[in-house]
């Protein structure tokens, strides 16, 4: 960079004039893809076929698990048991913005306990599974 450049990166940050930019929105990220069955994660640019992207392992659907998906370790079973249940009930991994910029993601359970005590305040309530899994404590209404 250049001396002028830099001076004048400095004066826009002194008076406080800093462009933010969504970042989602400026490039084409890629979306996180699962396979529960073989506890894999891809990610993939958004499906334009009718099929949909395919698991390269067992050429089953992959399901899209959204921008802010951590997928748990292969040979970790019980924490893709909470994952399937996630993306069974219709929820992705996304922040509170749809562009993801700078937000914290919503809460999804990441434990059996935790989606046990969810799918019990869900009957319990006669509330679908999908609003209780979205609490962040299952025993507050949303």
């Amino acid at each position: 960079m250049t001396r002028v450049l830099k001076n004048r990166l400095a004066d826009r940050r002194a008076t406080g004039y800093v462009r933010r930019v969504c970042h989602y929105a400026e490039t084409s990220y890629k979306l996180h893809y699962a396979c529960v069955s073989c506890r894999v994660a891809f990610k993939r640019h958004p499906a334009t076929a009718p099929g949909g992207h395919r698991c390269p392992n067992c050429s089953g659907p992959l399901t899209c698990a959204g921008h802010d998906f951590a997928a748990p370790a292969r040979r970790d079973v019980k924490a893709w048991s909470v994952v399937a249940a996630v993306l069974a009930a219709g929820l992705r991994y996304e922040g509170f913005e749809p562009c993801g910029c700078g937000r914290e993601p919503k809460f999804r359970p990441r434990t059996r306990a935790q989606l046990r005590a969810r799918r019990i305040a869900a009957t319990r309530e006669g509330t679908p599974l999908a609003v209780v899994l979205e609490r962040r404590d299952p025993q507050l209404p949303a």
